[in-house]
């Protein structure tokens, strides 16, 4: 981390001020902006674990809770462009800010709908808002950690498996403490506009808003780069970052609901099920470490190979807690922290740096519109073939066509790839 932050990339903005930070303002910067997306991550996991409670509240079909449950990501694709788009151009400083006060605040409005509809509302907000934060977050400290851009994006995965391990455990505390699955939401939104609040008042724009154009010297080193924002590797990894959002969220939507209705495990065990998810996610950092040490496209068709194993596994095979404990977090390994980290910090790598934010908008918006109707999809394949039969077809079989997808990777046109020998 010494090279980075010894030797930073200019600012956007292009004023020297801000060339070198020290490195308490760098340590106390990101980690606010980590911390932020720990709570991001908590915020989402919410609504898994206390869904059952939900649904009776408010009489709720089984697709009606699994649109609730992943529906929100149809708020995060819309905002992922959005998001990238401002990032290149904008604040990426301001774009944070604004998108947890946005999150926060469609969570604090969750408890208050009346129905379906208004609730399906808030979640999109709350969607937007994170969505908001994620391309802004990956485009900021992608570009500031440029060298180690895999180990950043597995840092940041990292802090999001954190996220998920306690955000259900936190959740269902707050619940059966007050009686209620409203003031989860409550506590949690709070947090967030406290978090925004800090954000704007110690994160120093040298470390959101690093350059992004290429430095004339090294415009050689990318010449084997595509200088358009939609090239063959791009929309290659663009397909495969969407049937990761289709089989990682129609699990993580469904997967608690599996154990209540199926499998008969108790509010604790599910909620402990599913936090496991978010324990394994935290090997991101090695997922990422690999990411910048092995050729990108083999290791995720390894990791598709291993989600779908799992994925058959989960549904088909041992259905004691023990061997669901252990399955759950076997998923946040590979569909977390290899998959996820290493589709994002790819798809920055398929383009030249001045279109890193948009490449990180538009793997958010290609996973999450995917995510988006996958619990529902799940829903509609368990009402038709049962549970078993939809994880495995959705979690068991789908990882099968991202390996398909990878094939159309050439490593060769990636930032950091060797050119391909002429003639």
């Amino acid at each position: 981390m010494t090279d980075l932050v010894d030797h930073p990339d200019k600012p956007k903005t292009g004023t020297d001020r801000s060339d070198r930070l020290s490195r308490a303002a760098v340590c106390t910067g990101v980690a606010l902006l980590v911390l932020s997306f720990t709570l991001n991550a908590m915020d989402r996991q919410l609504f898994y674990p206390l869904l059952p409670s939900i649904r009776l509240d408010y009489g709720l079909s089984l697709q009606q809770g699994g649109l609730l449950a992943t529906g929100f990501t149809l708020g995060m694709a819309i905002a992922g462009l959005t998001a990238g788009h401002l990032s290149d151009r904008f604040s990426r400083k301001a774009v944070l800010v604004g998108s947890v006060v946005v999150y926060s605040l469609g969570t604090i409005a969750t408890p208050l709908a009346k129905g379906f509809l208004d609730m399906l509302a808030y979640r999109l907000v709350s969607g937007f808002g994170e969505g908001m934060q994620a391309a802004a977050l990956f485009a900021a400290l992608g570009a500031y950690f440029h060298r180690r851009r895999s180990l950043a994006m597995g840092g940041l995965v990292t802090a999001f498996g954190v996220g998920v391990f306690f955000g259900p455990l936190a959740g269902i505390a707050f619940a059966e403490a007050s009686g209620t699955w409203r003031t989860p939401f409550v506590w949690f939104g709070t947090a967030g506009l406290a978090l925004a609040a800090a954000i704007g008042l110690l994160v120093r724009r040298g470390i959101t808003e690093r350059a992004t154009r290429t430095a004339p010297g090294a415009a050689a080193d990318l010449a084997h780069v595509p200088d358009t924002l939609l090239n063959r590797n791009s929309v290659a990894l663009s397909v495969t970052s969407a049937i990761g959002g289709l089989v990682f969220y129609g699990f993580l939507g469904l997967y608690p609901s599996f154990l209540k209705m199926e499998l008969h495990f108790t509010v604790g065990q599910t909620a402990l099920a599913a936090s496991l998810v978010g324990l394994g996610a935290t090997f991101s950092l090695l997922g990422g470490w690999l990411g910048d040490s092995v050729d990108q496209r083999k290791l995720l068709i390894f990791t598709y190979l291993m989600v779908s194993a799992i994925g058959v596994t989960t549904y088909l095979g041992p259905t004691d807690p023990g061997w669901q404990y252990l399955l759950a977090f076997s998923m946040g390994v590979f569909a977390s922290g290899f998959l996820f980290t290493n589709c994002t910090s790819a798809i920055q790598r398929a383009v030249r740096p001045d279109r890193v934010g948009m490449a990180a908008g538009l793997f958010v918006s290609s996973y999450y519109v995917a995510a988006a109707g996958s619990g529902l999809l799940f829903a509609t394949l368990a009402q038709t073939l049962g549970w078993r039969g939809a994880g495995f077809w959705q979690i068991g079989m789908l990882p099968l066509a991202g390996v398909i997808a990878l094939l159309f990777v050439r490593s060769d046109r990636q930032q950091n790839g060797k050119p391909a020998a002429a003639g």
